[in-house]
């Protein structure tokens, strides 16, 4: 890719988590059986009439102006025209011309890596329905449909084709996702399809101003799928043109099992939807009063609590950064500093146990079976001295596996640390009359020979000893 450069725009699709639908009042509930969430409206049964759901367009300004959007004051719904099953009326609700709200941003990267990528627009629009396929799109004998996604609402975030790599289209989604789960309108899910994204890539000579013929990749449904769908993708590009082919502007597939991208069909223009107004809604007037109202009702956005994690905190960058990456594990952070003001102590336990064993059982922080409180307690009775840190460790393995309290664990399985001074004594001088040539090694300058004597002391004591106590009794007995 020396030679080459990457051009990279995203249109991301965002379900919002109304109870309703946005044209009319079946629910938005994920799951059910197959076309039980449907009614004549999303069914587009003859002579329905679409009504516009308020808190739809509501949710659409609040993430417009956490992305710095201008709101529009006049906006209008559109019909897109075309054939196929996921839509039963042959075409969809969207926004053409006149969006809700465009020309934002949204900056990726730190420091001196920092990078603002522009947003075109964003506009709201009606989910299709959902086909389910025998196997994969591209091989399936039939597919069966199920129109309980249809209607549910959206808002389509289209990135400027400013991103230049497959490693900050990731990032920009990373970023875009904290933003969009912290103005809660979205729960992000991409696993169950709330979230998910379509890419536009070219690629041109590097020095370039002219854009290359774009392909599009449809339905990118994780972080990994949109990382590896584009590196393949842009090497696809870069060897036809190597061996003095063309780009075909057309859709294309990921196939994560094959790890390529196929074809689906030639590449629609707008005009190939023959958009129109839509007859059946009003256009909408939006009132600078309500536009502020949303403003001043947003919540501390992930920029502003990072920040304000390092300002008050005292915490490093790179923690602030992690914690504050979903709302959930914020929260979970901050009910736990509540408890326990100890903030550094609090984000290594976050950032490393907590989130392992999240990660081992596939939980989410939402479900996490230790409490902040509970954590809490565990990090009172190590700066308490009633257990050490690595006893610490064995009890919050428990206290995941069971839910129990840090003080039931310690009082079942007997943990309480050692601090009686003369127990650790006793101790010590067996470890040191069993191992006379450590004690030589460390009177010779080896340091290490300590570290060895202090865990023949923490093993006798089966990690109970207190390891500041065992430390100094070692070097005055040395």
């Amino acid at each position: 890719m020396a030679r080459y450069e990457a051009v990279i725009g995203l249109e991301v699709h965002v379900e919002l988590k109304t109870r309703s639908k946005i044209f009319c009042d079946s629910t938005t509930e994920f799951g059910g059986a197959p076309n039980t969430h449907v009614c004549p409206v999303c069914l587009g049964l003859p002579g329905v009439l679409p009504v516009v759901n308020k808190t739809v367009v509501e949710y659409a300004i609040r993430v417009a102006l956490a992305l710095n959007c201008q709101i529009a004051e006049f906006s209008k719904f559109d019909r897109k025209n075309y054939y196929y099953p996921d839509m039963p009326k042959n075409y969809q609700i969207s926004q053409y011309d006149l969006p809700i709200a465009e020309h934002g941003s949204l900056e990726i990267g730190e420091g001196g890596e920092a990078k603002k990528i522009g947003i075109t627009r964003l506009h709201m629009e009606e989910d299709t329905g959902k086909l389910v396929h025998q196997g994969t799109i591209t091989t399936t004998p039939f597919s069966l449909v199920d129109y309980n996604r249809a209607g549910v609402p959206l808002i389509e975030i289209v990135s400027e084709p400013e991103l230049r790599s497959p490693e900050e289209a990731r990032r920009y989604m990373e970023k875009l996702k904290a933003i969009i789960q912290y103005t809660g309108v979205s729960d992000c899910k991409m696993e169950e399809g709330s979230l998910r994204c379509d890419a536009n890539i070219s690629i041109r000579p590097v020095g370039s101003g002219a854009f290359g013929t774009k392909t599009e990749i449809k339905n990118l449904n994780s972080f990994k799928a949109l990382q590896k769908a584009l590196a393949y993708e842009i090497e696809r590009q870069k060897d036809v043109l190597e061996e003095g082919g063309r780009i075909v502007q057309e859709t294309r597939t990921w196939d994560e099992g094959q790890g390529v991208t196929l074809s689906l069909r030639s590449k629609e223009y707008a005009h190939d939807y023959r958009y129109l107004p839509d007859p059946d809604l009003v256009p909408m007037v939006i009132k600078k009063d309500w536009v502020e109202d949303i403003r001043n009702s947003l919540p501390e956005l992930p920029e502003e609590r990072r920040n304000r994690y390092v300002r008050e905190y005292g915490l490093p960058d790179y923690d602030a950064g992690v914690l504050t990456n979903t709302k959930e594990l914020a929260d979970y952070f901050e009910q736990c500093v509540t408890a326990c003001p100890n903030p550094k102590a609090v984000s290594n336990w976050v950032m490393g146990d907590l989130t392992r064993l999240l990660n081992a059982n596939n939980v989410e922080i939402t479900g996490c079976p230790v409490a902040p409180g509970q954590l809490a307690s565990l990090l009172r009775l190590i700066d308490e001295g009633t257990i050490s840190g690595k006893i610490a460790k064995k009890v919050f393995d428990e206290m995941f596996a069971t839910g129990k309290d840090a003080e039931t664990v310690v009082k079942e399985r007997g943990l309480v640390q050692i601090s009686d001074e003369g127990a650790i004594a006793a101790v010590v001088n067996e470890v040191l009359e069993k191992n006379p040539q450590s004690v030589a090694d460390y009177r010779a300058g080896k340091d290490r020979a300590l570290g060895f004597l202090v865990g023949q002391v923490m093993k006798a004591t089966r990690g109970k000893a207190n390891p500041k106590m065992v430390n100094k009794l070692l070097k005055e007995r040395l």
